[in-house]
């Protein structure tokens, strides 16, 4: 036990006060014949010296309290400036020194807090994305500086009720952000075309539902996508033209001169090669003419036990599982070039015939059909890209063969994916909604 504790000093004064009142009794006991009237009149006149002693003991415990009340009052609205002084080298000292780190952790903490908050703030103000924040009761909240310019004419609509700011906007852009889902929509600003994409997120912020509306206008950004298609598609269309017509010119050059020497029995051979090169560009161009002008599809109920076996007259598969009993319900000619498509492409990838599967089934609300095979399967790389109009691993490919099966398949509001299966393989994976 240290004097200096409050437990030392407390110790300390309660052998004083007892050293005084047993010396304070004797005394009395000489002059007051009787021991217990001795040892009464030295309490009484010890009372009030121990009542000043035990004030003056508490007094510091006191302002500690007061000052430690005030202290934290002032942490709880958010003031963490105050620091109490320090002059004890006791168990309060102690008290005081954990209550003094503790402000200046939280005064770190809170610095640190507003810097990221400037942070955060300045980088939203300046985004170019419009960000739109309404309360539980559709009350504007937060506006960045891109979503004031673009919804209410570069004032803030702070406390504004967003149905007050939707009257503002553009048909199509009150429309798209009623709806809910993340949508494209063009929209006329200035006399010129502008393409904007929208998105609404519902989220709770302390304990509140909120709703966070972004805007972010898309038309430079699909410009630079278009012209970089258009350059791929050019690029392709080059290169397979040159390879066409090149041999197309060579051969045409040779008839020529086999022509001029007499040397007739060989003409037979070169018109051959020229037909089979206008065969294989007629088909190329074909195909391109099929994706661009690919129709809406036109859904209707169809058997799968049909479907099944007008593919199976086209190409070798095994089924596996049992066919649905509910009919699916999609364009069949449209969703059967996708399957012709599908196994072809698992036949050339280097698959055992009897290896390419197919699998029907509803999971949920989704037909799903599957088209599996046991070749090489793809790479991260390719399985990332092999969708995108025009990307090919294939020598003579086209690219476009799984681009117009993705374009049809997300025409009847479905998706497409493709994995590796455990083993060697690859699955294309057809998800069709329900009627």
């Amino acid at each position: 036990m240290r004097f200096a504790s409050l437990e030392g000093k407390l110790a300390a004064l309660l052998a004083l006060t007892a050293l005084a009142a047993a010396a304070l009794a004797a005394a009395c006991v000489l002059w007051l014949s009787s021991v217990w009237l001795a040892v009464a009149f030295a309490l009484l006149v010890l009372a009030l010296p121990l009542l000043w002693l035990a004030r003056a003991a508490m007094q510091p415990v006191r302002r500690l309290l007061r000052a430690l009340t005030g202290s934290v009052a002032s942490y709880r609205d958010g003031d963490f400036s105050l620091s109490l002084a320090l002059r004890r080298n006791d168990e309060l000292g102690s008290l005081i020194e954990a209550h003094n780190a503790l402000g200046q952790t939280l005064r770190t903490q809170r610095q640190n807090l507003v810097q990221r908050e400037l942070l955060l703030d300045t980088v939203m103000q300046h985004t170019p994305t419009a960000l739109l924040l309404t309360d539980p009761h559709e009350r504007v909240v937060y506006a960045n500086l891109a979503a004031r310019h673009l919804l209410n004419e570069g004032k803030s609509p702070l406390g504004l009720d967003f149905a007050q700011v939707l009257q503002a906007c553009p048909a199509e852009m009150q429309q798209a952000m009623q709806t809910g889902e993340d949508s494209l929509v063009g929209v006329t600003v200035d006399g010129a075309e502008e393409i904007f994409h929208l998105s609404r997120r519902d989220f709770r912020l302390q304990g509140r539902a909120h709703r966070l509306y972004l805007v972010q206008r898309m038309t430079r950004e699909l410009s630079r996508q278009e012209v970089a298609a258009w350059k791929r598609v050019i690029r392709v269309i080059s290169h397979e033209l040159n390879n066409s017509l090149a041999p197309i010119s060579s051969l045409a050059h040779s008839g020529a001169e086999l022509a001029r020497r007499g040397e007739r029995e060989r003409l037979p051979e070169v018109f051959a090669g020229i037909g089979e090169r206008a065969r294989h560009l007629h088909t190329f161009i074909a195909g391109y003419a099929d994706f661009a002008k690919l129709p809406a599809p036109r859904c209707a109920p169809v058997a799968w036990a049909p479907l099944v076996d007008g593919l199976q007259q086209h190409a070798i598969f095994h089924l596996s599982g049992e066919l649905p009993r509910e009919p699916g319900w999609f364009d069949t000619g449209q969703i059967e070039q996708v399957l012709l498509n599908l196994l072809k492409n698992a036949h050339e990838s280097g698959s055992a015939a009897d290896a390419v599967e197919v699998a029907i089934a509803w999971r949920g609300a989704e037909q799903r059909i599957e088209v599996a095979d046991r070749g090489p399967g793809m790479s991260p790389t390719v399985l990332a890209q092999a969708l995108l109009p025009f990307y090919s691993t294939k020598r003579s490919g086209s690219g476009l063969g799984l681009a117009l099966a993705r374009e049809i398949v997300e025409a009847h509001g479905g998706r497409i994916a493709l994995a590796n299966r455990e083993g060697g393989g690859l699955t294309v994976i057809l998800g069709l909604p329900q009627r």
